[in-house]
């Protein structure tokens, strides 16, 4: 009995699970009884929160516990010192700490990879975490493998903007240290996003419990619509289509191939906006607001555009403490133009260290300083300003994040390669009447996809309002719909959030 509260290493908590639903619904019963009293809101929550992450994760809710440490006491210090110098040193110190941990686990491999290769060393990766479990605790975890802790890249961009906020005066600490572990450990948002600025969030653990009616609905709608998203659509395609095309292309004709990187394109938009859903919906049954993360990203017109509407948080964290920091557009044109550049390359190193990763981050980089100078000599308007303008630049503006996609998605560069090999010289046009009928499904829940990706935001608005409007009864049946609908559509294996992995 007890093992099913103990974290399973193939088993992890996650949203499309009817295990987390269980473990939300104790929640909530729990939350009834002390939601109107924030301190104990606060505990309560935190505790929630880290046995969340233990069974998402495993043991790596240390790291969270001493990002939560370091950061919440340098904050304290840069705050209440006057001096410059000291203040700089401060926050380098947090960054480079908070860096430091995630470097570790990101990046040790691609780092010793490049020392051997240079010096001609065998030095080995050692994962120092499970040698101390294994010293301390008598564990038996492999030294060999380092692990990527889930959600490590969010709560670190997290903790280090908090840092950042204070020493540039737009930011107060918070009031203890279990408030700062609350707003760094909220689970809704903890392992995938949106990434949650202090200034955000942190004045909200302060103020008194508050839901109405029409924002419970709300919450309900997007934790539907999230988990529609994830499994009817994402997982269904992935499972069926994509992932077996992206594994071997050569087995497969150039439109076959092309297909899947369509698939692939609504498969982890529907993916990661899905999850992004999810979080703000049970953040707003717990009284929190989280910020917009998507924002139907393939209705851009430019990459720039694209940029505003994909990944709000990150993008807009990048841009305020990368781009910003470097310069941004302060020091002339050249040097703007090296920024984006600059920031998108690391921008793409932060999703991995891979080389298909920072051509992917180079290419939008390319992109956005070719767009930028676009702009800057014709003078052209950010918006198109006739309908087929708008048709042909959203579509090119498509199709150029779909051919990104290709480096984000395939395991090497070969099959990169083998992929674009099959789309321009073995398309066999001739065989898509047969692809068509054999795929018809997987096909149809693209299409499906698509069509409500791009369906205007006023008949979006206008569905979520009527589902709010309903009473509760009638939303009762609706869920009931869902949940059949899914569960008969659900493939057989859980299939993790592909934003767990960064």
């Amino acid at each position: 009995m007890w093992q099913w509260l103990l974290y399973k290493e193939n088993e992890p908590l996650i949203f499309s699970t009817a295990v987390f639903w269980i473990f939300f619904g104790v929640v909530l019963i729990g939350y009834l009884f002390i939601y109107q009293h924030n301190r104990a809101r606060t505990f309560y929550l935190t505790a929630v929160s880290l046995y969340f992450y233990y069974l998402s994760g495993g043991y790596f809710f240390v790291l969270l516990i001493i990002s939560t440490l370091v950061d919440y006491h340098i904050g304290k210090k840069i705050y209440q010192s006057d001096n410059p110098v000291v203040r700089k040193w401060l926050v380098a110190t947090s960054v480079a700490i908070n860096l430091a941990i995630l470097g570790y686990f990101k990046y040790t491999y691609f780092l010793t990879d490049v020392i051997n290769q240079l010096a001609g060393t065998q030095l080995q990766a050692i994962d120092w975490l499970a040698l101390i479990a294994n010293t301390i605790m008598g564990t038996s975890f492999d030294i060999n493998n380092i692990i990527l802790p889930v959600g490590i890249s969010f709560y670190t961009f997290q903790t280090i903007s908090y840092s950042v906020d204070i020493y540039r005066r737009k930011l107060k600490p918070v009031n203890d240290i279990w408030d700062f572990a609350f707003f760094v450990s909220f689970f809704p948002q903890l392992v995938a996003g949106p990434i949650v600025r202090a200034a955000e969030f942190i004045p909200q653990i302060y103020q008194s419990y508050q839901l109405s009616a029409e924002e419970f609905g709300r919450a309900i709608f997007l934790i539907l619509n999230g988990l529609v998203k994830k499994i009817f659509i994402s997982d269904y395609i992935s499972v069926n289509f994509v992932d077996r095309v992206f594994e071997s292309p050569l087995s497969y004709s150039g439109f076959e191939n092309l297909m899947a990187v369509y698939g692939y394109s609504i498969q982890i938009y529907c993916d990661f906006s899905g999850y992004s859903d999810i979080a703000i919906g049970l953040a707003l049954l717990l009284g929190f607001r989280l910020p917009i993360n998507f924002n139907s990203p393939y209705k851009a017109h430019n990459i720039t555009d694209f940029w505003r509407r994909w990944h709000i948080s990150l993008s807009s964290w990048l841009r305020d403490y990368l781009y910003i920091s470097l310069g941004g557009n302060r020091k002339g044109k050249l040097r703007t133009y090296m920024n984006l550049l600059l920031t998108m390359l690391l921008g793409g190193l932060w999703h991995g260290a891979h080389v298909r990763f920072i051509i992917w981050g180079a290419l939008h980089g390319v992109a956005l300083a070719v767009h930028k100078i676009w702009m800057e000599i014709f003078g052209k308007k950010d918006t198109p300003s006739t309908f087929w303008a708008s048709f042909w630049s959203g579509l090119l503006t498509f199709h150029f994040v779909a051919f990104c996609w290709i480096f984000f998605r395939a395991e090497n560069m070969q099959l990169v390669s083998d992929m674009l090999s099959q789309i321009t010289h073995h398309f066999q046009a001739e065989m898509m009447g047969q692809v068509l009928v054999a795929y018809h499904k997987i096909f149809l829940v693209m299409v499906i996809g698509f069509t409500a990706h791009w369906l205007p935001t006023w008949f979006k608005n206008a569905i979520a309002n009527q589902f709010t409007a309903l009473p509760d009864f009638a939303k009762a049946i609706v869920i009931a719909f869902v949940a059949l609908l899914l569960f008969q559509v659900k493939t057989a294996d859980i299939q993790p959030f592909i934003y767990f992995q960064f």
